[in-house]
């Protein structure tokens, strides 16, 4: 039973590690800064950082460790959270990205390719 509870743990990690580079790479053709680094070829860890603005940070770690959503402004931590509340958090970044214009962008301004990028979230 733990070895298959193990198993399940180390593909969740995996499935969320790649979530985590699609949504930096949509973040990034939205015009927001954002990063995602994994550590080796596993995908058991990740570190996915976005800009949201003037010193406006999230950070997002995960890791067989656990999982943790830190956000930023002026240097200083506004929320921390951790396990589901923070995927839950997560989860609140996607759909804003889905429903959202680029940041450089004026509301009548929006583009074909945000119509597009909208549908592929």
């Amino acid at each position: 039973m733990f070895q298959r509870l193990a198993e399940q743990h180390r593909q969740f990690v995996q499935d969320l590690v790649m979530n985590l580079q699609a949504l930096a790479i949509v973040l990034e053709n939205r015009g927001y800064l954002a990063s995602c680094y994994t550590c080796g070829g596993q995908m058991n860890s990740a570190s996915f950082m976005v800009s949201l603005g003037e010193n406006h940070l999230i950070r997002f770690l995960v890791s067989d460790y656990g999982i943790t959503w830190t956000e930023m402004r002026d240097d200083r931590e506004l929320m921390k959270l951790e396990g589901a509340e923070a995927i839950s958090q997560l989860q609140e970044l996607a759909n804003l990205v889905k429903n959202q214009i680029q940041p450089s962008q004026k509301p009548n301004e929006l583009r074909q390719e945000d119509l597009s990028l909208n549908k592929a979230i």
